[in-house]
């Protein structure tokens, strides 16, 4: 399995400084033992040392004896209790220091006591001639001497001992003060090397990486070419090329995408195609609806307006309730077939971008369809528009004529208001008028859909439907908000800039 950069710099580090904690740890401890012989060879020197001054004190104190017994001088006497009290301290300190050597500590316990024999000794001695007779003093000098040889005797086997642990202290400090420098020498070189080595490591990941990372770029440029590619097509397909081909064989996801974007040009051209001839039939039928469809009707209504102006004597009531009821079914047709034509052809011309006066709009529509019995009530926000002013004026159109048509009480309350939103009006329509109920809410919209009587000549069905239309031409939404006996709202938004379609 390889191993990450990241990874392999911190094994790489971590093996370093486990090297160097090892070589640290080896340089430590030998210079901690250098430390201990060091000290181990300055406390033999001092040993030796307070043994030297032990006996030395021991011959001073021996030397002032006799010169006092051979002078009577009691100035030789001065310093001898002193030199007595310093003996005794010098053993206990050189038992101290020699208490890690129980050989040593026996020596010194024997030397201890024939010191204080000999001071022992050395006190008799100086006493009055008169309570030591002369052969006990010869007696006592004799062994004086004896006591003395012994004690220097036990003296030079501590000595002897102490050199010894000293040669053998001083070997040791010599190994340690030519070891613990090469120690250090060599974790210098072991940390260099390893520095080397994984600086050397790094360098190669790195431009291991780098190249990768050039071969990245350089394939993430040509994915982003490619790519551009297939989004330029994506913009033609917008625009409504939709002949237009993707030139790309490679064997990857993005060449699949563009096989699979070919294909869908290709369908999406054969499908508008299809469309266009689709279109073409609709504007034969809406030529045929407007013209050999209303031709005919046209002749309907005039056979009866002539049958009531040249038999109008003749007509019994029946007859021209009849008749009424023919005219009233003509009109109805005509109004359908005009509702069609009107829907057909909404989004299929032209706009006209002008600047149009939403105020001075809604007055003039106003005044077409709402009879002087309804009150009108118009915000003071209306704005003014760039927009396609015939589209516009058919959604004020139909929504005040809905309002008319199906208020209860044959005279009301429109108002219309308007809210500024960040890229598009939001206008309300709203009357005072019976309500819809909610189930009926999205039903209202749909084409030849009427809550009223469909023998109500006025009740097509159809104007609601061109104003969605219209509204979803222009990018917006409608909906309504209403309640039984609570009047009714349509909100529809309008954009701020209308973008006018290309005629099909």
């Amino acid at each position: 399995m390889r191993l990450q950069l990241n990874t392999k710099i911190l094994l790489g580090f971590g093996v370093a400084a486990g090297v160097l904690l090892l070589t640290a740890i080896a340089s430590y401890l030998s210079i901690q033992q250098l430390a201990v012989q060091t000290r181990q060879v300055e406390h033999t020197y001092r040993v030796i040392q307070e043994a030297e001054q032990l006996t030395s004190r021991v011959r001073d104190a021996e030397s002032r004896v006799r010169g006092f017994l051979l002078t009577r001088d009691t100035s030789f006497l001065q310093t001898y209790s002193t030199s007595q009290q310093e003996v005794e301290q010098g053993f206990d300190r050189l038992r101290g220091q020699l208490a890690d050597n129980p050989d040593q500590v026996l020596r010194l316990d024997s030397m201890r006591t024939l010191v204080n024999q000999k001071f022992r000794n050395m006190d008799i001695l100086l006493r009055p001639r008169r309570e030591v007779s002369g052969s006990a003093m010869q007696t006592i000098l004799d062994t004086g001497r004896l006591t003395m040889r012994a004690i220097f005797d036990l003296f030079d086997r501590i000595k002897s001992n102490e050199l010894r642990l000293l040669a053998e202290r001083s070997r040791q400090q010599d190994v340690y003060e030519t070891i613990a420098p090469i120690t250090i020498i060599v974790s210098a070189v072991l940390a260099i090397l390893i520095t080397l080595w994984l600086f050397r490591k790094i360098s190669q990941e790195l431009a291991a990486n780098e190249t990768l990372q050039q071969e990245l770029t350089a394939i993430n440029q040509a994915t982003s070419q490619r790519i551009q590619i297939i989004q330029n097509l994506a913009y033609q397909v917008v625009q409504g090329d939709y002949k237009v081909k993707i030139k790309d064989r490679e064997k990857d996801s993005v060449g699949a995408l563009a096989t699979s974007l070919n294909r869908m040009t290709q369908t999406l051209d054969d499908t508008f195609s299809t469309l266009q001839n689709r279109n073409k039939e609709l504007d034969q039928f809406a030529y045929v609806a407007s013209h050999d469809l209303k031709a005919p009707l046209r002749g309907v209504s005039t056979i009866v307006k002539w049958i009531e102006d040249e038999l109008a004597g003749e007509l019994s009531p029946q007859m021209r309730q009849y008749l009424d009821m023919m005219k009233g079914r003509l009109a109805r047709l005509e109004d359908l077939i005009n509702g069609l034509l009107a829907y057909a052809r909404i989004g299929r011309t032209q706009q006209k971008l002008e600047e149009v006066s939403v105020p001075e709009l809604v007055g003039e529509v106003a005044d077409l369809v709402v009879p002087p019995d309804f009150r009108l009530v118009v915000a003071d926000e209306l704005p003014t528009l760039l927009t396609d002013r015939l589209s516009l004026q058919q959604v004020f159109t139909n929504l005040f004529s809905n309002a008319v048509k199906y208020h209860h009480r044959g005279a009301g309350t429109i108002t219309v208001s308007c809210q500024e939103l960040k890229k598009e009006f939001e206008f309300r329509v709203a009357d005072d008028g019976p309500g819809i109920a909610p189930e009926y809410h999205e039903k209202i919209f749909l084409i030849f859909q009427t809550l009223r009587d469909r023998n109500t000549a006025e009740s097509t069905g159809i104007g609601l439907s061109i104003v969605r239309k219209i509204i979803d031409e222009q990018k917006g939404n409608i909906r309504v908000e209403s309640e039984p006996g609570q009047g009714t709202a349509f909100i529809f938004t309008w954009p701020k800039l209308a973008v006018p379609e290309k005629a099909a």
